[in-house]
C-alpha cells in the first residue's frame, strides 16, 4: 500500500466520519461505491472537496472519468500523484 493510499484512506475515514471503520479495513482496490465502501453521491461530493483543499487537486465531473477516478482508492491515489507531478 502507498503512502497516498494510505492518506486517503484516513481522509474517507475523517471527511465521511466512518467512525466504525479502520484504515486496515479499506482494501485499496475494492469498490469505494455500489459495494465496497458503500458511499454514496454525498460522500463523493465531500470526498471531492476534501481532496481539493488537502491535495489542490479539483476532480472536474465534466471533464474527467469521475466513475474510473473514484472507483477505489488505489485509483483514486493514482490519479492525484499523475496531476500533481
Amino acid at each position: 500500500m502507498s503512502e497516498m493510499e494510505t492518506e486517503l484512506k484516513h481522509l474517507i475515514i475523517d471527511t465521511l466520519a466512518l467512525e466504525d471503520v479502520d484504515v486496515a479495513d479499506i482494501d485499496s482496490d475494492a469498490a469505494l461505491f455500489n459495494g465496497g465502501l458503500g458511499l454514496d453521491s454525498i460522500d463523493a461530493l465531500e470526498l471531492g472537496l476534501a481532496i481539493r483543499k488537502k491535495y489542490q487537486v479539483k476532480i472536474d465531473a465534466e471533464q474527467d472519468d469521475v466513475v474510473k477516478i473514484f472507483a477505489s482508492v488505489a485509483t483514486l491515489a493514482h490519479y492525484i500523484e499523475s496531476v500533481r507531478r
